[in-house]
C-alpha cells in the first residue's frame, strides 16, 4: 500500500531503517505506551482497564496544530508558523462522579469547562479516547487518515485477536467497543458441513471406503492403499502392493475407523497391475466407478490413500493427460497401462488408492509416479506427474479377478522387435503366430504398425498398451507399412494364451 502521509522532518521522521510496522500490527512509533500500573488502579479489575486519562499531564489538542494522529503527545511537532513560547494549557478540573466509569466518559452535566476542554457529552481526544475525536471532521488530516490507515488499523485488530503476545491490545479494543454500547456478537457454532461437489464433501464421503494395506515379511514391512468395491468385502488395489510380501508375507487391512482385519488375495494380474483382496467385512460402503472414457484433460480429480504410511490423506489436482503409455516393472512383472496422468500429489504408499472425479466416483487407480532421472525408489517422490489405471480397465479386470482369479488379455498374436528404433512397432522376424488374429488378417513378419484405432504408434510398448486397453472380441483397425506401401487392416482381438 502506498503511504500517503506527508514527509516529516527532524525528530518526527522515522529512522530510515525503522520498520513501518510493529510485530503485531501497530504503526511503528505510533502507539503510546499505556500508563504504568499504580496502586490507584489496584481496586479495579484488570479486565476492565482501558487506557485511563492522566489528568496531571493531559495536554490540550488544538485543531490548528494539525498534529499527525499517530504522533504521541510527547513527540508531536510544533505547529508551523509559530514562534516564542507556547502557551501552557490550563489543567482540566478533577473528574467527578463514578471513579470506576470508563476513562473517557463525558463530563458530568454542569461541570466547568476549562481551556482545551471538550463540550459536554464529547469524549476527549488523545490516547485516552477514541481516535475519531482527535481532529475535526472533514479536515485534510482526517481524510488522509481514513484513506491510508484504516486498512492498517484493521490489520492491527486482526493481529491482536490472533496473536497470543498482544492480548492487552486486543482487550483494549474490545473494551472500547463495549464502552460505546455496541455489543460484541457471540461467536456462532462451528459447522463442518460442506456443499456437494466440494473437495471436503467428496473426501468425507469417500474416506470410510478407503483402506490402508500393511504388508509384513521377514525382510521388513510396507504399506499401500486400496478401496472397497462391493458389499462382500472385496478391496481393489495394485498387484505390486498385494504381492509385495511374496508367499511368506501377511496382509492386514486397516479400516478408516482404525480397526485392523486380516486379508487374503482373491486374484491378481501383473500385466494390469491390479489385485483384489478379500476381508471379512460387509458393512463398509463401496465406492462407485465412473466412466474413464468420459474424462477430459483439465477435469478436477482427488487422490486418496496412505502416502508414506500416512492413512486417510487427500490431495487434489487435475487430469494432465490421457492415454499415456506407462510400462513400469520389467520381465514378467512389467505392467502396461494406458494411464491417466495427474498432477495430484501421489507418493509411495498411494499405490492402489482411488483417483476420484468431482462427483466422488472412481475414474482411476493410482499406480505409478514419474521420477527425476537419477532418483531412486527411496529418494524419489511426487513431482506432479502421477499415473492412474483408467477405471474402465480397472472395473473390468476386478470383475474377472473376483470371478476366476485371473484376467483376460486381448492380443494380436504377434511378437514385436524391441530393437527397432524407427516410427511405429515392427513385427519380429518370426512375429506372426500361426492361427492368430494377425495371421487371419494377413499381417506378415517385418510389417510396421503405424497407427492403431486412428492413433499414432510410437514404439512397441505403446502398441501393447493400446491393445491391452481394449477387450477380447473387440474389432480394431490398424494402418500398416510393408516395404514402401501402407495399408489398412481390420481384425478381431483374441485372448492371449495363459
Amino acid at each position: 500500500m502506498t503511504d500517503s502521509r506527508p514527509e516529516q522532518s527532524g525528530e518526527g521522521r522515522p529512522e530510515p531503517d525503522a520498520p513501518p510496522w510493529h510485530s503485531f500490527g501497530v504503526p511503528h512509533g505510533g502507539a503510546p505506551e499505556p500508563p504504568p500500573y499504580t496502586p490507584a488502579m489496584r481496586e479495579r479489575p484488570r479486565g476492565e482497564l482501558t487506557q485511563p486519562i492522566n489528568t496531571s499531564s493531559t495536554q490540550e489538542v488544538r485543531p490548528e496544530e494539525a498534529r499527525p494522529w499517530w504522533a504521541t503527545p510527547s513527540t508531536a511537532a510544533e505547529p508551523s508558523g509559530t514562534s516564542g513560547p507556547v502557551a501552557q494549557p490550563l489543567p482540566l478540573p478533577a473528574p467527578t462522579g463514578d471513579p470506576y466509569a470508563p476513562g473517557w466518559a463525558p463530563h458530568p452535566t454542569g461541570a466547568p469547562l476549562g481551556v482545551g476542554a471538550t463540550p459536554p457529552g464529547t469524549p476527549p481526544a488523545g490516547p485516552g479516547g477514541p481516535h475519531t475525536g482527535a481532529l475535526p471532521s472533514g479536515s485534510p488530516q482526517t481524510e488522509r487518515r481514513s484513506r491510508s490507515w484504516l486498512p492498517m488499523a484493521a490489520v492491527a485488530l486482526v493481529a491482536a485477536l490472533i496473536g497470543g503476545a498482544v492480548v492487552l491490545g486486543g482487550q483494549q479494543l474490545l473494551n472500547r467497543t463495549s464502552s460505546l454500547g455496541s455489543a460484541v456478537p457471540a461467536p456462532g457454532p462451528g459447522s463442518t458441513a460442506r456443499p456437494d461437489g466440494s473437495i471436503a464433501k467428496i473426501a468425507a464421503d469417500a474416506l470410510p471406503s478407503v483402506v490402508t494395506i500393511r504388508i509384513k515379511t521377514t525382510d521388513g514391512n510396507g504399506t499401500g492403499s486400496g478401496f472397497v468395491i462391493d458389499t462382500q468385502g472385496h478391496i481393489l488395489t495394485n498387484n505390486h502392493v498385494a504381492t509385495a510380501g511374496g508367499s511368506s508375507g501377511t496382509i492386514t487391512v486397516e479400516l478408516n475407523n482404525g480397526k485392523t482385519v486380516p486379508a487374503t488375495i482373491a486374484g491378481s494380474d501383473a500385466s494390469y497391475d491390479l489385485a483384489v483382496l478379500k476381508i471379512d467385512a460387509t458393512d463398509i460402503p463401496p465406492l462407485q466407478f465412473g466412466a474413464s472414457k468420459d474424462v477430459v484433460v483439465g477435469d478436477g480429480v482427488i487422490a486418496v490413500g496412505a502416502p508414506l504410511g500416512l492413512d486417510a490423506t487427500v490431495t487434489s489436482g487435475i487430469v494432465s493427460a490421457l492415454n499415456r503409455p506407462v510400462t513400469p516393472g520389467d520381465g514378467n512383472d512389467q505392467t502396461f497401462i494406458n494411464a491417466i496422468q495427474t498432477d495430484a500429489a501421489i507418493n509411495p504408499g498411494n499405490s492402489g488408492g482411488p483417483l476420484l472425479d468431482m462427483n466422488g466416483r472412481v475414474i482411476g487407480v493410482n499406480s505409478a509416479i514419474a521420477r527425476i532421472p537419477g532418483s531412486t525408489a527411496d529418494s524419489g517422490g511426487n513431482i506432479g506427474v502421477g499415473f492412474a489405471i483408467p477405471s474402465d480397465q480397472a472395473s473390468k479386470t476386478a470383475q474377472q479377478l473376483i470371478a476366476t482369479g485371473k484376467a483376460d488379455h486381448p492380443a494380436l498374436g504377434v511378437g514385436v522387435d524391441k530393437n527397432f528404433t524407427g516410427d511405429g512397432a515392427k513385427l519380429a522376424a518370426d512375429g506372426v503366430k500361426a492361427g492368430s488374429a494377425a495371421a487371419k488378417a494377413g499381417l506378415q513378419n517385418g510389417d510396421v504398425i503405424l497407427e492403431f484405432e486412428g492413433k499414432k504408434v510410437t514404439d512397441a510398448d505403446s502398441l501393447i498398451v493400446a491393445i491391452r486397453a481394449r477387450s477380447v472380441g473387440d474389432t480394431v483397425k490398424m494402418r500398416v507399412q510393408r516395404g514402401g506401401q501402407t495399408m489398412d487392416v481390420t481384425m478381431t482381438l483374441q485372448s492371449a494364451p495363459s
